[in-house]
């Protein structure tokens, strides 16, 4: 491991968004109404609801609202369409940033992701021009404080659900798993009672960029803040290494 704590990005990230609860209600509701769209209502039949609707626990986003937002996806033909777009760019000193949008206006949202890069000094690329410096991966994240299991007790469990990697951090435990083998860990995780910080696919940087320079670092968090405000982006990655 890099000796980057995770678990810190994410009470960083959980910190930002318990001041901004609205943003990460309208990102779960859009990926609810996409899950539902794809593969139907009912969690018991499509396992990408149930890991949006583990995430939306996990945010603490009330149980009727979740019920509401399957609801209204599965009965309203007529509600919005999201669409999945990706960007690709750099930040300063070549800092890779990837966003993932769901949107029902591309042109508002490319106009939008374009305006957040200029501003802090950086420029949107082709697609393709830094996913590679990423691996896909599903990744579990679990409290030391909230977890009473013993490390070699977890690790044998994560593994035998199907799990790639499993590593200790200072205040954290973190699995790791193939896109496709995410949902079997996180349930087999889920059944046992293990609680999780985190779980979610995502992109993780296969090599991480230190900024030393302020005026670099006041430009990168300015794209990042204006793109965590913007309700069509869902995720950003980047490759900065915030610690």
């Amino acid at each position: 491991m890099s000796g980057h704590s995770k678990f810190a990005n994410i009470k960083h990230k959980k910190e930002k968004n318990d001041a901004a609860k609205g943003k990460i209600f309208t990102i779960i509701g859009r990926e609810i109404a996409v899950a539902v769209k794809e593969g139907g209502p009912d969690p018991a039949n499509n396992s990408k609801l149930r890991d949006v609707i583990a995430k939306a626990k996990a945010n603490n986003m009330p149980n009727d609202t979740i019920e509401r937002g399957i609801k209204k996806a599965a009965g309203d033909a007529g509600s919005v369409n999201y669409e999945a777009v990706t960007y690709e760019g750099y930040g300063p000193s070549g800092v890779a940033i990837i966003v993932d949008a769901l949107t029902d206006n591309k042109n508002r949202t490319a106009s939008n992701v374009r305006n957040a890069f200029s501003k802090g000094n950086g420029n949107v690329g082709t697609p393709g021009c830094v996913s590679f410096m990423f691996d896909q991966k599903g990744q579990i994240i679990i409290d030391k404080e909230e977890c009473e299991m013993e490390a070699d007790d977890l690790m044998m469990m994560a593994l035998d659900a199907g799990a790639e990697d499993f590593s200790e951090e200072e205040d954290s435990f973190e699995i790791l798993t193939a896109p496709d083998d995410f949902s079997v860990v996180r349930e087999a995780l889920e059944k046992e009672g293990v609680p999780m910080a985190s779980a979610e696919v995502t992109m993780i940087p296969q090599t991480w960029v230190d900024l030393t320079d302020e005026t670099d670092i006041k430009n990168l968090n300015r794209t990042l803040d204006l793109l965590d405000m913007d309700d069509d982006v869902q995720n950003v990655y980047h490759n900065w290494n915030e610690s």
